[in-house]
């Protein structure tokens, strides 16, 4: 007769076992489940192993037979593939607003949604460069406080700051409250950015949240976001640089055939290309900025504006103005 130590929650020290020490790589047998509960202080015969697994069958446990000569168990429908775990992790390592402490502490929590198997593969994974150490916390309350905002339709106010040589914070417009609607959070360029309505600036306005402080929901309902369309930020986020908002134009660039492909990447499939011999002409709907001018300035002699004349003017005494320091 077997022990009845811990048979009570025996059922559910299998199902643990099941869900976090298998896969379809690594099933686990009657005899090796009954080694593990050994392991926990329980008791178990073979017979009562088969009986759990029928349970947790009836109960909607996703638990598949290996066809290898051991026969054992494994949970085959997971709630998150490892690709997919990966992919989160991925996330997590190159968002630099996030500090390597919390890095380390969600990727922990990631692995946890695995079984030990994917999180030994995940742990192997993870690098974690040097990042902004002091913002990360802070940040975090910020996106809360901004989906809460949205959530009960509130408009929020914020300081907003830039660093300067001295590494200290220089906070923007006289350090006044910035007063906005906000519409969503958008993650772009390793960053996210608050979409709002500023009424003040009467136009939608982008902020980067790790640069925001003394972030604060106001008891007020939002104004002017009923007509933003998310499709059309996503596109002005596409065609912008670093989200420096500059005036939205068609340019004219010309450029060698072999790097068409940079800007189908930059600006997505939708631009319109003709070729011409070894050279490409492309029409681009972008804002222009001098950010836009140091991403085309980077691509060297392969690549320069057409037109308009005035943004190639802007252009040219834009790289005249960088020569200067030569």
């Amino acid at each position: 007769m077997a022990n009845k130590t811990g048979q009570k929650l025996k059922l559910l020290y299998v199902m643990n076992i099941l869900l976090n020490e298998t896969d379809e790589e690594h099933p686990l047998n009657a005899n090796d489940i009954i080694g593990r509960l050994q392991e926990l202080g329980i008791e178990a015969e073979r017979k009562s192993i088969y009986a759990d697994i029928s349970t947790l069958l009836e109960y909607g446990l996703d638990i598949e037979k290996s066809e290898d000569y051991k026969g054992g168990y494994y949970i085959a429908d997971k709630s998150f593939e490892l690709a997919e775990l990966k992919m989160l992790v991925d996330a997590i390592s190159s968002s630099r607003f996030i500090s390597e402490k919390k890095a380390k502490s969600l990727v922990d929590r990631i692995a946890g949604l695995g079984n030990v198997y994917d999180a030994q593969e995940l742990s192997r994974q993870v690098v974690v460069p040097n990042r902004n150490q002091g913002r990360g916390e802070k940040t975090f309350y910020a996106i809360d406080t901004i989906y809460r905002c949205i959530d009960e339709n509130h408009k929020m106010s914020f300081k907003y700051f830039k660093w300067n040589a001295k590494k200290e914070k220089e906070y923007r417009y006289d350090g006044e409250s910035i007063v906005v609607s906000p519409a969503c959070l958008m993650w772009f360029d390793e960053n996210y950015y608050l979409v709002a309505y500023s009424e003040k600036r009467d136009s939608i306005r982008y902020y980067r949240v790790d640069k925001m402080d003394s972030v604060v929901e106001i008891d007020e309902a939002r104004e002017g976001i009923a007509d933003i369309d998310r499709k059309k930020i996503a596109a002005i986020a596409r065609n912008s640089f670093g989200m420096y908002q500059g005036e939205t134009r068609t340019v004219n660039i010309v450029c060698d055939s072999s790097i068409v492909g940079i800007f189908i990447d930059r600006f997505g499939y939708d631009i319109d290309i003709t070729q011409k011999g070894d050279k490409a002409k492309l029409r681009i709907e972008l804002e222009v900025s001098p950010q836009f001018f140091g991403w085309l300035s980077g691509l060297g002699n392969k690549a320069y504006i057409e037109g308009p004349k005035d943004i190639k003017s802007e252009y040219v005494s834009f790289v005249k103005d960088i020569l200067k320091n030569y």
